[in-house]
């Protein structure tokens, strides 16, 4: 007779993304996960499979996470130029007790070359990005709060570079208010 779950799945593959997004897929052993995870390792076979697989579910589960907040914050806001602040001040500030930084860019800076999936999943989320910098672009052009010399598409993926170094930069002890500076110079490039 099977044995019942004893555990809630979403809340173990939280506690397995939240330490993937501590101490990346490498150094994350399957000790660590069982530990993290309070599971004992046959479930965690039995449920997600090998690492590997767990970490691409890790990875679904982030996007998942950060994409409502993200898109609940950029719909309350009233100007563009106030969306996009959210969006860089969201990124510097972090989000209550989580990580700093952020999985997918740390994914994609330590395994992107060499894993074929993660690369897959990484660049799907960088293009989700850059559209939700373009919708953002257009939005501030369309209401003149931006400029209209350049198109919305090739500033979106100038932005997301900022973005991006801003997620990477998060992580280390570099001031606050130098990132703060460096998001307040990328909004100051691109007003009318």
């Amino acid at each position: 007779m099977a044995r019942s779950k004893e555990f809630e799945e979403s809340a173990v593959l939280d506690k397995a993304m939240r330490l993937f997004w501590e101490q990346g897929y490498e150094k994350t052993s399957m000790t660590d996960l069982v530990e993290h995870m309070g599971i004992h390792r046959r479930s965690l076979y039995d449920t997600f499979g090998d690492k590997h697989t767990l970490f691409r579910k890790a990875l679904d589960r982030y996007g998942n996470k950060v994409s409502a907040p993200l898109a609940g914050g950029v719909k309350r806001s009233k100007t563009a130029a106030e969306a996009l602040q959210f969006l860089f001040d969201l990124t510097i500030r972090g989000e209550g007790d989580s990580p700093s930084g952020c999985l997918i860019v740390n994914s994609a800076v330590e395994l992107a070359a060499r894993d074929a999936d993660v690369d897959t999943k990484s660049t799907e989320a960088f293009t989700t990005a850059e559209q939700l910098l373009k919708d953002i672009i257009l939005w501030g052009q369309r209401d003149g709060e931006f400029t209209s010399d350049y198109d919305a598409g090739e500033l979106a993926e100038y932005l997301h570079n900022v973005w991006v170094g801003l997620r990477s930069m998060a992580r280390t002890s570099i001031p606050r208010e130098k990132l703060h500076r460096i998001a307040n110079i990328s909004m100051k490039l691109l007003e009318k």
